[in-house]
């Protein structure tokens, strides 16, 4: 597989993954102030902007935090290359590079999907209905992923795919944990707290599956059902064991074993969060550790790209090249902004 070939795929999924969780987090805040009583409004619309890592941006473009000005620079802003047009935009990009290498299904689907959020942009629609413009940019990426999974053929390509989907979903997952959580302890409101965990549930599709593990919710269990969890797909562990499994696939080293950079670090990070605990995490502050966990997925994205992407000789299955990122194209970095 040419290496600019996997880039194009690994970016594809990390782009519609991308859309999906922004679409996610809005339409959760969204139902969560239809339900307030409209105190710290402004602070939570700010915390979706601080998620995605696009607070100066939007600084730049907007003067007031609002309900209306945070749906349009999280979803249809041009300005913001984190926004839903402009990654569902960069993911059919990147497919139709691809298009001898993908299904024809997986194309139709990418491209149903771009029409549907550029039509909502023009049309203004999404700020009238909210809600229902999520669901659908949610629907349209299960379809997609469902499509992938049943449409391409479980080699290199899908690797590849799965690879940036998982990193993605890993980094996603915990900056909605980190921003939340901190924002939480500030409030220090009790029965609040328990509506807004449920919410920190809800934007990772967990509270039912949170619901059947654990009776109560409380931070530490929340914390710890979308850290550490074995089985939910949205964890940030089954998140890394699913990545390394895709890694190792596409390289063919045995589990457990490293002949590249890229599969040091990510087995190195997947070992490490298997014998961490809730209790060590809050114990050093989930703040401090979040914020190394992405620099550490960072460096396994970096790794990642010099390992695999910016050559354009043919991709040797066990050997290691140089690659590129998406920067020059999609202007995106490797792993998006970093935030605190």
């Amino acid at each position: 597989m040419l290496s600019r070939v996997a880039d194009s795929i690994f970016w594809m999924n990390r782009y519609i993954e991308r859309a999906e969780n922004v679409a996610r987090f809005i339409d959760v805040n969204w139902h969560l102030m239809l339900d307030s009583d409209g105190s710290a409004a402004d602070d939570q619309w700010l915390a979706l902007v601080n998620t995605t890592g696009d607070h100066a941006e939007f600084a730049k473009h907007y003067d007031k935090v609002t309900r209306d000005n945070v749906i349009k620079f999280l979803s249809f802003d041009e300005n913001n290359g984190n926004s839903i047009l402009r990654c569902v935009r960069a993911a059919r990009e990147n497919a139709r590079t691809v298009r001898d290498v993908i299904s024809s299904e997986m194309w139709e689907q990418i491209n149903t999907f771009h029409l549907m959020v550029r039509e909502a942009s023009a049309s203004g629609k999404a700020l009238e209905s909210p809600h229902e413009f999520f669901n659908q940019v949610k629907n349209a990426s299960h379809l997609f992923l469902g499509i992938t999974d049943t449409t391409m053929s479980h080699g290199e390509g899908w690797n590849f795919a799965r690879l940036g989907q998982m990193i993605e979903r890993c980094d996603k997952t915990s900056r909605i944990l980190d921003v939340k959580y901190n924002m939480l302890n500030a409030r220090n409101t009790a029965d609040a707290d328990a509506i807004q965990w449920a919410a920190i549930l809800k934007s990772a599709s967990a509270l039912e599956m949170y619901r059947k593990t654990h009776r109560r919710i409380t931070p530490e269990r929340v914390v710890e059902f979308l850290m550490f969890d074995f089985e939910f797909p949205r964890a940030v562990l089954f998140c890394l064991a699913a990545a390394d499994h895709a890694l190792h696939s596409i390289t063919h080293t045995p589990q457990g074993q490293a002949k590249m950079p890229a599969e040091q670090l990510m087995s190195e990070l997947y070992r490490d969060l298997t014998t961490t605990t809730v209790s060590d995490v809050l114990a050093s502050g989930l703040h401090q550790y979040v914020d190394a966990l992405q620099t550490r997925l960072n460096q396994v994205g970096i790794a990642i790209d010099n390992d695999f992407f910016s050559s354009e000789e043919t991709l040797p299955v066990k050997k290691s090249t140089q690659i590129l990122t998406q920067t020059q194209t999609q202007g995106a970095s490797v792993q998006t902004q970093k935030q605190g």
